[in-house]
């Protein structure tokens, strides 16, 4: 097994874009990102205090990720206009190793992430983590969006509850069971917060819809309670009965990193990774197509590795771009990881100096906010394009869904995964046929020039083409073919010209052929040979069992050897 270590020779694929931009900075773009800084950081505060406490953490580490985690991504990121912090996708993972494993093991998930995260930008595979197949993006994102929306039932409605079930059948049925205990102001708050998101691009489209519900619902319920003193909107509960909220940047705290808890980690560790590197791509993929400008992958997944390995000591969670905060920051001007910066920076102003007067915040106002994220990450257009489409990939895409709905994300990634890539190869092994050939063979079949020759084949020798790579998934349907063959030749020809590569599995059959072929008296020329499988059957020893001098290039050559050994 040879391992690639190029990148040590050409060094690291590491080039912020940060300063790249500043050589050419001016005050007029400046001001852009400036202003462009401070309304995402308005846009991303009701976001972080709802995703952290949906996360299952206090809602001031929802703010601290995005505070550290954004300032880092925009500081070390290969997007200029990039936007890190926590997201809805995390959620349902984040709340799912808290229940298992605790804020420590949390923490130490996160951090493991952020290791295998810089690992992937320094071993430059910010390219194929884009190859990650379409319907497990949407499986997944749709099964989260659809279990973010069951983890808010209980906040929306007010429901009175001990505790919540972690899976999402029992979830259902605790809710039904406690329904008879509904809060109807609290119901009336979740779905105006609600009414009030969906219809605020009416009102105003600069103001964000969970800003003005957030504003609106708890000066409502504060002046209801605290100045009216209205009995019903007592049993509204705000973030302030659930948590305390602490107006600072906690000092960083050490983890307690050993092999026990990384191997008890390393799976759902691997989750946030993927489902991070793949978040963070697709959002800075999305900005591309909208700025014009062109993401180091690499850089990216570097940056948002160092985010992760720097939040948990601080009580974080998972940072990763944000696909609705960054379209926010390119829609108002930012264009360059300023602006990213500039959000860091009001969110931590925001922390310090107004983080009390958010214990005022309804949490049925947050389940609202929420319920419009889940709803939003659901697609519903995406995933009715995507049931038009190959009955494979509706496979997976129904699967992976089943699966982050049902068990976990970290199940229904590699499950998905193991699904797409058997679905790929059988798609590919029905695509490669083997075709045989006697008496005649026309040599420009199958290419587009107009010129004809055919090539007179002796009555002793077959000519065997192998349309497409010779791999694992093709070698038995070879195997099939040379069995149902009853008049056996003297000389059996491989066709080769459209094979790109060749894996071990090949090789070894081809190897069993050669041998089996002598053993029944028949000699097995090798033809249209191009020098990249060449190499491979050298590498393998092929050449020395079959002889060099029945390796050919060209398929009137392979003919030739074999009347010579006719004749004889």
């Amino acid at each position: 097994m040879q391992i690639n270590l190029d990148f040590l020779k050409n060094g690291f694929d590491f080039q912020p874009k940060l300063f790249s931009m500043l050589r050419d900075y001016n005050r007029q773009r400046f001001m852009k990102d400036l202003m462009s800084g401070i309304i995402v950081g308005i846009v991303a505060l009701p976001l972080a205090i709802a995703f952290g406490i949906a996360s299952g953490v206090s809602p001031e580490k929802g703010l601290i990720t995005a505070i550290i985690g954004g300032f880092i991504v925009s500081f070390l990121g290969g997007n200029s206009v990039q936007i890190g912090g926590p997201t809805g996708a995390f959620i349902v993972i984040v709340y799912g190793i808290i229940e298992s494993y605790g804020l420590e093991g949390l923490a130490i998930a996160t951090f493991l992430a952020g290791l295998m995260l810089v690992l992937m930008g320094v071993f430059k595979l910010g390219t194929i983590i884009k190859f990650i197949p379409y319907p497990i993006v949407v499986g997944f994102t749709s099964g989260i969006a659809l279990t973010i929306f069951a983890t808010q039932i209980k906040d929306l409605f007010g429901l009175t509850m001990d505790s919540v079930p972690a899976d999402f059948v029992s979830k259902w049925i605790a809710y039904f069971g406690a329904f008879d205990t509904i809060n109807w102001v609290s119901t009336a708050v979740g779905i105006g917060s609600i009414l009030l998101i969906a219809f605020a691009p009416r009102i105003s489209k600069k103001i964000p819809g969970s800003l003005l519900a957030i504003i609106v619902m708890t000066l409502l319920v504060y002046l209801c309670r605290e100045v009216f003193h209205i009995e019903a909107f007592a049993g509204v509960e705000t973030i302030g009965n659930r948590f305390e909220i602490s107006a600072s940047i906690p000092a960083p705290q050490g983890l307690a990193i050993n092999m026990e808890s990384i191997s008890a980690l390393m799976s759902p560790a691997f989750t946030i990774a993927m489902l991070g590197a793949i978040e963070s791509l697709l959002s800075a993929t999305v900005a591309d197509g909208v700025t014009g400008d062109r993401t180091n992958n690499n850089t990216e997944l570097i940056a948002q590795g160092a985010a992760n390995l720097v939040v948990p000591f601080f009580g974080g969670i998972p940072v990763t771009g944000a696909i609705a905060r960054t379209m926010t920051n390119i829609n108002n001007g930012g264009r360059s990881p300023i602006a990213g910066i500039i959000h860091a920076v009001i969110l931590l102003l925001i922390l310090l100096f107004l983080a009390p007067l958010t214990k005022h915040i309804p949490m049925a106002c947050l389940a609202g906010v929420l319920v419009m994220v889940s709803y939003n990450m659901f697609g519903v257009r995406t995933v009715k394009g995507m049931l038009k489409n190959p009955k494979s990939d509706i496979s997976v895409l129904l699967l992976t869904f089943l699966l982050t709905v049902l068990f976990n994300l970290t199940i229904a990634i590699e499950i998905g995964l193991l699904l797409a890539v058997v679905l790929f190869l059988r798609r590919v092994s029905e695509s490669v046929d083997i075709s045989v050939a006697r008496d005649h063979l026309d040599i420009a079949q199958g290419t587009e020039t107009v010129v004809h020759e055919e090539l007179d084949i002796p009555h002793e020798v077959e000519v065997y083409e192998i349309n497409g790579p010779f791999f694992f998934g093709v070698a038995t349907k070879f195997d099939e073919m040379m069995i149902n063959i009853k008049d056996k030749p003297q000389i059996r020809i491989i066709r080769m010209r459209r094979v790109p590569f060749i894996d071990s599995t090949g090789l070894h059959n081809l190897e069993n052929l050669i041998a089996s072929s002598r053993k029944e008296g028949i000699d097995v020329i090798l033809s249209g040979v191009n020098p990249n499988v060449h190499t491979t059957l050298v590498n393998a020893g092929i050449d020395k069992i079959i002889g060099e001098d029945h390796i050919y290039d060209h398929i009137s050559k392979a003919l030739d050897k074999a009347k010579s050994m006719i004749s004889k």
